[in-house]
């Protein structure tokens, strides 16, 4: 245990620079209160990167009085990681993993605290079931890839618009019924009107859900033009939500049909091809088919927000060309194979009176291909049909 006292401008330097929180990495725990009385106090230990003294813990012998009192070579610390990286884990918890730790935590202090205040976000998170396949987001990964948005959450909670965990599989049509009558009753009671109000901040928005439910998430949020749509990443673990680096070199690729007599398909093959004989069983061997693909269709290779920027900028227009193409009303088929966002995205695009009714199939392999789930933009509702 260090014996040196540390002038009182340092310490309040390092409490300053650590959040007043743990430095050691997932420790994270607030210093100036008890846990449990949730009254205040100090249990913060200052810890020696380089002990001060030449036989304590990583002591040198010329480094431990040079840097006794160096704010560099200081730590803010729990008692329990403080005795860790002195004892028990010292062997673990070398002079150069502690230097990155110390950096790590203040450069992440130092950015939150300096995102400014007018950069608050509502963070909305929306889940159905996938098949058997019940989807989570926690608020703390959403947090995470906020504040890497350069926003902050403006509560400590999300709003939340799943309907829960239900028995019914998306291989029923009455689970598309059930999930499209939630999803627009707590968009109309729960979001449009702080919208409206002015009190709906910048809202991010992350979302798991089948696609079709997707693309109707986005169109009925489709006039908060300040929302942010986020992506989850499975590579590089561990999985997050936060935007990496754009490929260079990224384009997004159109096929247009060589004929258009047949009725308009939209075909969204960029997690994985869609043969056209998959859309030809459903719509007939007719169908005029647009397609918005990739290189190299895959699951992960939507990384960067450049990239789904990309593709707003390609979707209106081309939603607009196929319209264009066809007598008033005529119906669009929609066949996504598509990340979340681009999904989402897609839903934002597509707007009432500018752009044609569309029917969104979705591919369940239970089923043994694609099916029928919504109906979107000026279709009457499915009770009325």
């Amino acid at each position: 245990m260090s014996h040196t006292s540390v002038a009182d401008k340092i310490k309040f330097r390092l409490w300053v620079a650590a959040g007043g929180r743990c430095q050691y990495p997932g420790c994270n725990k607030p210093l100036y209160r008890d846990d449990l009385t949730l009254a205040e106090m100090n249990r913060s230990n200052i810890a020696h990167i380089i002990a001060d003294s030449p036989i304590g813990p990583r002591g040198d012998s010329v480094l431990s009085v040079k840097l006794a009192t160096d704010f560099n070579n200081l730590m803010l610390m729990c008692y329990d990681h403080h005795h860790l990286i002195d004892h028990e884990g010292l062997t673990e918890h070398p002079v150069d993993v502690l230097r990155a730790m110390k950096a790590e935590h203040e450069r992440r202090i130092e950015t939150v605290s300096g995102i400014h205040s007018d950069r608050k976000s509502d963070v909305l998170i929306y889940t159905a079931r996938i098949g058997d396949f019940y989807p989570h987001v926690t608020f703390a990964e959403a947090a995470t890839a906020v504040l890497a948005n350069q926003r902050y959450p403006a509560s400590s909670y999300p709003h939340d618009l799943g309907r829960g965990n239900g028995h019914l599989t998306d291989a029923k049509a009455s689970f598309w019924q059930q999930e499209e009558e939630h999803l627009r009753a707590i968009i109309r009671e729960r979001i449009i009107p702080p919208h409206t109000r002015g009190d709906l901040k910048a809202p991010s928005i992350f979302a798991i859900a089948p696609q079709p439910l997707l693309i109707l998430l986005g169109h009925l949020i489709r006039d908060i033009s300040a929302a942010d749509v986020y992506q989850r990443h499975r590579e590089p673990l561990p999985p997050g939500w936060a935007w990496q680096d754009h490929p260079e070199g990224f384009t997004y690729n159109i096929d247009r049909p060589k004929g258009e007599n047949g009725p308009p398909v939209l075909v969204l093959a960029l997690s994985a091809p869609i043969a056209a004989e998959r859309v030809t069983t459903k719509i007939g061997k007719d169908a005029a088919i647009w397609q918005v693909t990739i290189q190299q269709p895959n699951n992960d290779y939507l990384k960067s927000a450049q990239q789904l920027q990309q593709f707003r900028e390609l979707i209106r227009p081309l939603l607009d060309e196929i319209k264009d193409r066809y007598a008033p009303g005529t119906l669009l088929n929609v066949f996504p194979a598509a990340p979340v966002a681009i999904c989402v995205e897609l839903g934002r695009a597509i707007q009432p009176k500018a752009h044609m009714p569309m029917r969104l199939w979705d591919q369940n392999n239970d089923l043994g291909g694609f099916i029928h789930a919504l109906d979107i933009n000026n279709l009457p509702p499915r009770e009325m049909r």
